[in-house]
């Protein structure tokens, strides 16, 4: 089996770590990735992906990617459109849906468009708007910059003096800034592999909202699988996360996260494309709740390389 496996995909390489804010999950979630493909004796290889990267790729002569680069730069078309130049197949979006995905101000507008649940927001340009937000948001609202991930820069305000200093932390990871209402009620996310939704998690922390420290750090995070909706909610929200996901152009595998309000309508929050993959990561828990050990997950993944079309 591992022969075949090892023929069947050839020499890949698992790019990780790179430039991106999300540096240090990236680096665990291809570390992992990487030990699991090399168990089953695929001829895997990591590579840190700096500024010599396609060097890299180049002199390795390597014959597919799996791309475990979180943040700008590699979740957001940028490392996509190279490898599409070079002709080295990877896994998970193409190009132009990854671009889409990583930017939540762009999702967000794709999805009103199409009639999808989303909550309302307001695109920051500078501290000065706090008064004009609050009255279009009202208050609880969450802060966030558009083009990052792993809830970084994030912060969630309660009272109208909160906002600026919101403002700053997000826009100090770039611009657009995002002002979002706050949407009372549980977290819910749902993995996406090829076509199939697996099973919903539901997400509890002390926290705030689910934060950087719920995500990768705390112990105090609970996973919910089964996630507590009745058997026709979950299928609903499953099919809302497809729809939500395919629209983008996404495909191969991600991971979309909703809210649900006290009155269990379901909100889009955000759509990944290529989601965490460490001890603490939402993906790996919700294969094993459909029968998938970590070992099939990746592999499942390396298959989403093969593809028709560059672009996916």
């Amino acid at each position: 089996m591992t022969n075949a496996l090892r023929e069947h995909f050839g020499k890949v390489a698992v790019l990780m770590g790179g430039l991106s804010a999300e540096r240090d999950v990236s680096l665990q979630s291809g570390a992992a990735v990487l030990a699991a493909l090399k168990d089953q004796g695929i001829d895997a290889h990591g590579i840190d992906a700096q500024r010599d990267v396609f060097e890299q790729l180049a002199k390795g002569r390597y014959q597919r990617a799996f791309l475990m680069l979180h943040g700008r730069g590699g979740e957001d078309g940028a490392i996509q459109g190279a490898l599409e130049f070079m002709e080295i197949p990877y896994t998970g979006s193409g190009s132009a849906a990854s671009a889409v995905c990583m930017n939540k101000v762009l999702t967000k507008q794709l999805w009103l468009s199409a009639g999808l649940p989303t909550p309302s927001f307001v695109v920051m340009d500078d501290a000065a708007q706090s008064a004009e937000v609050v009255e279009k948001l009202g208050l609880p609202l969450i802060v966030k910059p558009a083009l990052e991930g792993s809830s970084i820069g994030m912060s969630k305000v309660e009272v109208s003096g909160e906002l600026p200093d919101a403002w700053e932390l997000a826009a100090g990871y770039g611009a657009p800034v995002m002002a979002e209402r706050w949407i009372q009620g549980n977290e819910y996310t749902v993995t996406l592999l090829g076509k199939q939704a697996l099973p919903v998690i539901r997400l509890q922390t002390p926290h705030n909202f689910y934060d950087y420290s719920a995500k990768y750090i705390a112990n105090d995070t609970l996973y919910h699988i089964p996630c507590g909706l009745s058997e026709q909610q979950e299928t609903a929200v499953q099919e809302l996360s497809k729809k939500a996901f395919f629209m983008t152009g996404a495909s191969g595998w991600g991971r979309v996260d909703l809210m649900m309000d006290a009155d269990a309508n379901p909100w889009l929050i955000e759509a990944n494309t290529v989601p965490g993959m460490t001890d603490h990561s939402l993906v790996p828990m919700a294969a094993k709740a459909a029968g998938i050990d970590f070992q099939q997950l990746v592999v499942r993944i390396l298959e989403t390389s093969f593809r028709d079309e560059a672009a996916g």
